[in-house]
């Protein structure tokens, strides 16, 4: 029988009366916990100008998560083409 890889996609939700720190470190907890659970694979997304998210450079949360964690693939989810070079996307 062929098991079900599981991914998660998060966009480090800012909490009420929380700072973009606190949502980071709790992304990066999240990726160790779903580790632990055998997930494949953690996702970030990349979200601009919205104060309820602090993930608007996920390849400096990619890398951060990555440091933190030994077995999962991270990833970003998405990136804004129209906001980076061509140089940074390749």
């Amino acid at each position: 029988m062929k098991s079900m890889k599981l991914s998660i996609l998060d966009y480090s939700p800012v909490d009420e009366g929380l700072l973009p720190v606190d949502a980071l470190a709790s992304s990066v907890r999240l990726a160790q916990r779903v580790e632990d659970k055998g997930f494949n694979r953690f996702w970030v997304s990349e979200h601009h100008g919205a104060p309820a998210t602090a993930s608007n450079s996920p390849e400096i949360l990619m890398s951060r998560i990555a440091s933190a964690t030994t077995a999962i693939r991270v990833g970003s989810g998405g990136v804004l083409l129209p906001n980076y070079s061509s140089l940074k996307i390749a």
